[in-house]
């Protein structure tokens, strides 16, 4: 009787122990997962912070040189008999170069992924890639487009679309769908080049993708916000 009473003691025992143990180590992996989540907050962020700041600096860099090049301006022109003629230059240039805000008639295409996806077609070939961006660019470009946008992003002489896994990024900044691109130009001329038989929006819409063009008498588009600094390219003496 007393055999047994010791051997039912001692199954208690090992049970509550056994209890205790995997307590701990659920404690324990909790905790482990804790400070790893935190870590990997800790490091985003500072991603985050390191990029606010070289956002900042380029912005105040962009700054400090469009006051310099008022300044210069001032200067230049300064008791000139040209005067206004090279303030008109100045204004000109800087428009074809994307440095000001500009309006004009032209044209607004709308690209999105499809909505109904089709069995027939490749999953890849039924969403926007940033290759259909670029031709569409292109596009409006060979048509005569004097200024042009997307999702926001002014397209400069330094502008780049680029992929980077399954993310488009326009100088440098993340867009998505839908994607809204404004052209400045002649809208007959750019919406004929765009609604042209075999055009690139036909090949868009083959897919089940959306492709919508409308002509606009009085788009705005902003300004490039960025920095163009040229690292290779000098001046001819």
């Amino acid at each position: 009787m007393k055999k047994k009473q010791i051997a039912i003691t001692l199954g208690i025992m090992c049970l509550l122990l056994t209890i205790a143990i995997c307590v701990q180590i659920r404690t324990m992996n909790s905790a482990s997962s804790t400070v790893s989540q935190t870590l990997a907050d800790n490091e985003l962020r500072d991603q985050v912070l390191r990029m606010k700041e070289r956002y900042d600096n380029a912005s105040n860099d962009l700054a400090n040189a469009q006051k310099e090049l008022e300044r210069i301006r001032q200067a230049a022109t300064q008791d000139d008999e040209t005067a206004e003629a090279k303030e008109q230059e100045l204004k000109e240039n800087n428009m074809i170069l994307g440095n000001t805000d500009v309006t004009g008639e032209g044209v607004e295409i709308v690209l999105a992924d499809a909505v109904n996806i089709s069995s027939s077609l490749s999953a890849s070939d039924q969403i926007i890639h940033y290759g259909d961006i670029q031709d569409v660019v292109n596009e409006l470009r060979n048509a005569g487009a004097e200024a042009i946008e997307v999702n926001g992003q002014r397209i400069v002489n330094t502008s780049a679309i680029t992929c980077e896994g399954n993310i488009i990024k326009i100088n440098g900044e993340r867009i998505g769908s839908p994607f809204t691109i404004k052209a400045i130009g002649s809208k007959d001329l750019l919406y004929g080049a765009l609604e042209r038989a075999g055009s690139i929006l036909d090949w868009i819409r083959d897919a089940g993708n959306t492709a919508t063009v409308t002509k606009q008498d009085n788009i705005t588009i902003n300004r490039y916000s960025g920095v163009i600094s040229h690292e290779y390219l000098h001046e001819n003496r």
